[in-house]
């Protein structure tokens, strides 16, 4: 670490004029551990003065929290503190004091005296979240000024946060403000007189934005892995504190996981849903790994939405809900019985995927088009999306019904969904049989479109089945062209074939777990539908 940005980020003496040095100090009474391993690359850059997410920037020798606001994913990750684990995971305690306490004094400094846009409810769940458990980063100086300002602010907050955290937007912000308040009244002197409110409040939170089943009501894996950490970090505070957690929150957060792991690949990283990515798939093992906790994958998800078949290292996540409601997620997508397919580390069949919550260098036309039924390994029919996006970037009508069957025998799984999204526009319903031998080696599928309604089509509709593969999945179409063999680095041989369509193949992209977009191809069964409807049999089987 260059001792010139610690230099330029020193505490300023106006802490000790502003906040004064503190007769009595307040003090934690406890400090969690956080189990989880941060991002040594992204330490390593703190260390050098750069604060990196995403296709972003800012350096932090001139860091200014007053000019930083917290608008934007870069400016509210900064405020939130959680990069003190990526430090945690670079530097020792003595090194990374140095650069937290410093950064930490200049947020002191612009938000520390009084109520403004950084004492949102979310940043200050975050703040608590993450000051308490690095404590010794950010209160190992021996400067008595900043210790008191920096304890008596949190204290302030913990009473803030007491009224503002039902004013979060609900879901996961909301969840990590009353997060904030528990933790809070776990580890601040004199805090567990509230700590029956703040757990009420969480559990309240809890129920508003995740169904039973564990899953959030955003349906986005990469909000999944936010609330698992945040009831990790939650945890971890019970257990410094030797209280007794409840039962519903332990209950809570093991569904969490599940869900969690019920839309990992073989690769351990996500399935691609809701406008996210796969993500890191070291940060995923990390946080799984250091919570705690053990969950079996989530294989019938009727709330979260996510149906998982797997067998002998083949594994297919299917997207068997309606969209996300516009209140839990502004950029759902039309994704209803798109899939993934991966065989082993070696991913086959993906959705395009999004830019996820981190800036990004993609241009606003991308970024919608990623939203549609098209960018997802599904039925697109008549190039229309299952469900409307609108010009303002909501979504209108479309699915609402999603009908589910599973079962299974000695030698095959089987799951058929059905969705209702082209019942108002073309008269029909979109059914998806699939199965999985019990070898892993064939996933059998087919897509119907059966009549339903008065609506009719007066005479054909083209229909388009996009299988979407997956960067370095080379595709070679069959002779007669009802067919393709896809080879990949990291798998066997697959040989994909359908009855009564073509096979094209075209250009495609999917964003990568930097939010970038990588260059691949699709499959694309192609052919026309009556209002009689009609059905397309496909099917995927490993060479070897």
């Amino acid at each position: 670490m260059s001792n010139d940005i610690v230099g330029q980020l020193a505490k300023p003496p106006l802490l000790r004029r502003w906040f004064g040095a503190g007769r009595q100090p307040l003090r934690l009474v406890a400090v969690p551990r956080d189990h989880v391993v941060g991002d040594r690359a992204r330490g390593d850059a703190l260390l050098a003065g750069r604060y990196l997410l995403g296709s972003d920037m800012v350096s932090l020798a001139d860091i200014d929290f007053a000019a930083l606001g917290t608008e934007g994913p870069l400016a509210r990750e900064i405020q939130g503190f959680s990069w003190l684990r990526d430090l945690a995971a670079s530097a020792s305690r003595d090194k990374g004091a140095r650069l937290a306490e410093a950064i930490a004094g200049r947020w002191l400094i612009a938000h520390g005296t009084r109520i403004d846009a950084a004492w949102a409810p979310e940043l200050w769940g975050s703040r608590i979240l993450f000051w308490t458990a690095y404590a010794p980063y950010i209160l190992s100086s021996r400067d008595a000024a900043y210790r008191s300002a920096l304890l008596n602010t949190m204290a302030r907050a913990a009473r803030h946060l007491d009224g503002q955290a039902d004013k979060a937007a609900p879901g996961l912000p909301r969840i990590t403000a009353w997060a904030g308040v528990v933790t809070a009244a776990l580890t601040m002197q004199g805090g567990l007189s509230r700590l029956t409110r703040g757990e009420s409040g969480l559990m309240r939170a809890l129920s508003a934005a995740q169904y039973e089943d564990g899953g959030l009501m955003s349906r986005s894996p990469q909000e999944q892995m936010l609330l698992v950490d945040r009831l990790g970090l939650v945890r971890a505070a019970y257990f410094a504190a030797k209280q007794t957690l409840p039962d519903a929150l332990e209950s809570a957060a093991a569904a969490a996981l599940a869900a969690l792991h019920g839309v990992t690949m073989g690769d351990g990283a996500l399935s691609s849903w809701q406008g996210g990515n796969p993500d890191d798939p070291q940060r995923i093992a990390a946080l799984i790994e250091g919570g705690g906790m053990r969950a079996r994958p989530l294989r019938q998800a009727r709330g979260w939405g996510f149906q998982r078949m797997s067998a002998l290292g083949t594994i297919i996540v299917l997207d068997a809900a309606p969209p996300p409601p516009a209140r839990m997620a502004a950029m759902g997508c039309a994704s209803t019985l798109a899939l993934e397919i991966s065989d082993g580390a070696q991913r086959l069949v993906v959705n395009c995927g999004g830019p996820g919550p981190v800036p990004s260098t993609l241009p606003d036309h991308l970024i919608a088009a990623l939203r549609t039924t098209a960018a997802h390994s599904t039925l697109v029919l008549d190039d229309c999306n299952s469900t409307a996006i609108l010009a303002d970037g909501s979504l209108g009508k479309g699915v609402t019904d999603v009908v589910i069957d599973r079962g299974e025998d000695n030698e095959t799984s089987r799951l058929e969904a059905s969705h209702d999204g082209y019942v108002k526009g073309f008269g029909l319903i979109h059914q998806r049989r699939l199965s999985l031998g019990n070898d892993g080696k064939e996933v059998r599928g087919e897509d119907n479109l059966i009549p339903k309604g008065r609506r009719k089509i007066k005479e054909a509709a083209p229909y388009a089945i996009r299988f979407h593969l997956a960067p370095g999945v080379e595709p070679t179409v069959t002779a007669d062209g009802m067919g393709a063999i896809l080879r990949s680095p990291g798998a066997p041989p697959w040989n994909f074939r359908c009855r009564g369509a073509m096979i094209m193949v075209e250009d495609s992209l999917v964003i990568d777990s930097r939010g970038a977009a990588v260059a691949t191809q699709q499959l694309v069964v192609v052919g026309e539908i009556s209002g009689v409807g009609g059905d397309i049999a496909w099917q995927f089987r490993r060479s070897s």
